[in-house]
């Protein structure tokens, strides 16, 4: 009777959308991107939310692929219109999300992964409580430092700044459901892919995307 009654509870309006909402936050340098990037390679049935962000592309990004680049007042201008779920302000930048592409996403059963900061992590945590949260961790923070310089899009001042900014968010990885330390690269694309994996496997999620199916074996 147990399972008849999710059964019945899933065909009624549920607060777990079908779709998964998988947020990921890193400090700068950790290898948030290139994680994340490696497993939408693995995992075809996620797709990449695209930010919105003020600050300039970096060598090699693209416009409407890596985030949606606008001025400050354009920014301003889709935050009063209603459009952001969350916003944040990092490093001198304004970064938000789209709340109308992805509502539409998770409640047509798609996955998503967001990458965000530890503020808008926050934010979404709050809105969308059946929303998985995973901080990726660097191995040290010399290991850290030396990305950063490595990087070469940063002088010695912001690294140093980026640096001291890390410290802070490293400070929140707890309130995360998942925390992955990225020292060995291929094991930690791994990691991420258990935890999607295993999300997707849970009960309430499974009675969602397959009601039918479990209707007709009860």
């Amino acid at each position: 009777m147990a399972i008849q009654q999710r059964v019945r509870d899933a065909e009624r309006p549920v607060t777990t959308p079908a779709g998964i909402l998988f947020v990921v936050a890193a400090p700068s340098g950790g290898g948030k991107t290139s994680l994340t990037r490696a497993l939408l390679a693995r995992e075809p049935g996620i797709r990449l939310s695209v930010s919105y962000t003020t600050r300039p592309p970096r060598p090699g990004e693209e416009d409407g692929v890596d985030y949606h680049f606008v001025s400050t007042e354009r920014f301003m201008a889709l935050r009063e219109a209603g459009e952001f779920l969350e916003r944040a302000h990092v490093h001198g930048n304004w970064y938000a999300t789209s709340a109308g592409w992805l509502g539409k996403q998770i409640e047509a059963g798609q996955d998503v992964l967001l990458e965000i900061d530890w503020q808008g992590a926050a934010q979404v945590r709050r809105l969308i409580p059946s929303s998985i949260h995973i901080f990726i961790l660097p191995p040290s923070l010399a290991l850290l430092e030396e990305r950063l310089h490595r990087r070469g899009q940063d002088d010695k001042a912001t690294i140093a700044r980026r640096l001291e900014a890390a410290r802070d968010e490293i400070r929140h990885c707890a309130e995360f459901n998942y925390v992955i330390i990225n020292q060995d690269f291929a094991s930690a694309v791994d990691d991420l892919g258990a935890i999607v994996r295993a999300s997707r496997l849970r009960a309430t999620q499974q009675c969602v995307r397959h009601k039918a199916l479990i209707a007709q074996l009860i």
